[in-house]
């Protein structure tokens, strides 16, 4: 108990960290590779999804924003809903959030198995995976700042890609034979700018804003921000914009250089852009840049895994043994934990390689809706609070109340189009059952607190 009260969490992440932390969660296979499937439903229209889904994710972290810099605490919003809105949401935000990223992590480490196959076809899938689960726990477990620089070079990487990727593909353009506009024509031709209609527009924002999850691992990292009031407030406003750059910039190019039905077909969107300007080692490029997003992925997930984990222990919604920290300020118990529950993955690729990576994905769909959904219902009543109180805030989300439930609104309408969606349409059917898991875990929480 005496390790638990006088060890803190360090201040060891920077503004560029908290950056590159937001966008290497944010950037991921999901644009990479799921862009073909998003380009599929809404033609050239999906620059507008990317667009209405950006303004969205904006609005959200802003009011996640004002509450970290508030009061920066790891945990984050999990913190915030215990403290602001109740006992079971602020359990819900939290184990739901860490749930999310353990399947994600096994989804990513799924992912590196299979990328590694590109170079090494007999090379086992669970021991690729096996090997990166040992090294990104291993580093995680230095201290802080080895998990900031580590994140900040491989998303450097991942950002370094779509920039080539878009400069690449705006030489193709510009140097096309074609005259203007006819060599962007591609944007209205081939059905028009909303080949699908609206209707296939709006299927297309539930998997933009799959695309977008992670985002919130801003709030996550807090506790051990150097200066948050200043670091989270600039990381939120640069990282946004940066990434409706990337993601509408990319689309932009892609819809322009080629019809919208047939990106994608032959292969990665990437490996057409680098094909077409004579790289011969096109899918070999790709093949190292979505290896390191996957690696990139799993990196944030068993770091953030580890925080919410200690977040819900010093709350006593999980066991108090998960707040002990080591001598560097790190909760090694919760990134043991996290990183242990992830060993499942190399078990389930070990008994069925090639079947799992769909499998985890389908499962963690939702919950990125619910983390969205609590900020934005815990922001409301924090809000409602602090002007009761009279009290004034150092960073303000943009047009509380309204953005809050038109946000709320959207979500909804996201839940209600994955349902359209046959690969999706499990993830909405299990998403009640969850939330009776959680609550039931709740009430035993609880009757365990009485009974002690």
């Amino acid at each position: 108990m005496e390790e638990i009260q006088h060890k803190t969490m360090k201040r060891g992440l920077k503004n560029r960290h908290l950056q590159m932390i937001a966008l290497g969660g944010a950037i991921g296979t999901g644009l990479f590779y799921g862009s073909a499937s998003t380009i599929a439903l809404a033609g050239p229209a999906v620059m507008l999804s990317y667009l209405i889904g950006g303004i969205v994710i904006f609005l959200i972290m802003r009011m996640l924003g004002e509450m970290a810099v508030d009061e920066p605490v790891s945990g984050s919003f999990s913190h915030y809903a215990t403290k602001y809105w109740g006992a079971f949401p602020g359990f819900l935000a939290g184990w739901n959030y860490w749930f999310n990223y353990v399947i994600v992590s096994m989804a990513e480490l799924t992912a590196v198995g299979i990328y590694m196959n590109f170079w090494l076809p007999d090379l086992p899938q669970w021991v690729a995976a096996l090997a990166v689960l040992i090294v990104i726990t291993a580093l995680n477990l230095i201290n802080v700042r080895a998990y900031g620089e580590t994140e900040f070079w491989m998303a450097l990487v991942k950002i370094l890609a779509i920039v080539g990727m878009i400069v690449l593909g705006l030489f193709l353009i510009v140097t096309s034979p074609a005259p203007f506009p006819a060599n962007i024509s591609n944007l209205w031709e081939n059905g028009g700018f909303l080949p699908n209609g609206w209707y296939g527009m709006a299927l297309s924002l539930s998997v933009v804003m799959f695309s977008f999850g992670g985002i919130e691992l801003i709030g996550i990292t807090a506790g051990e921000a150097e200066d948050p009031a200043r670091t989270i407030p600039r990381a939120i406003g640069q990282v946004v914009w940066r990434i409706l750059v990337f993601y509408v910039g990319t689309m932009a190019v892609l819809m322009m250089l080629w019809p919208w039905n047939e990106v994608g077909k032959e292969a990665s969107p990437f490996v057409q852009i680098f094909s077409n300007v004579g790289v011969p080692a096109a899918a070999h490029i790709l093949n190292v840049v979505v290896l390191m997003a996957a690696v990139s992925v799993y990196n944030s997930a068993i770091y953030s895994n580890s925080r919410m984990l200690y977040g819900l222990a010093a709350t006593d919604d999980a066991p108090k043994f998960l707040q002990v920290l080591s001598g560097r300020g790190v909760p090694v118990r919760g990134i043991f934990v996290s990183s242990g529950i992830t060993l499942v993955c190399v078990v389930l690729n070990y008994f069925f390689p090639g079947h799992v990576f769909m499998f985890l994905l389908s499962i963690a769909t939702c919950a990125a809706v619910i983390s969205w959904t609590t900020i934005c219902v815990t922001h409301l009543k924090f809000r409602a609070k602090c002007e009761r109180a009279g009290k004034a805030l150092r960073y303000r989300s943009l047009f509380y109340p309204t953005a809050n439930y038109l946000c709320l609104a959207f979500l909804a309408g996201v839940l209600a189009c994955m349902t359209q969606i046959p690969d999706m349409l499990p993830a909405v059917i299990v998403l009640p059952i969850w939330l009776i898991v959680l609550y039931l875990g709740y009430r035993c929480k609880k009757h365990g607190q009485a009974q002690a």
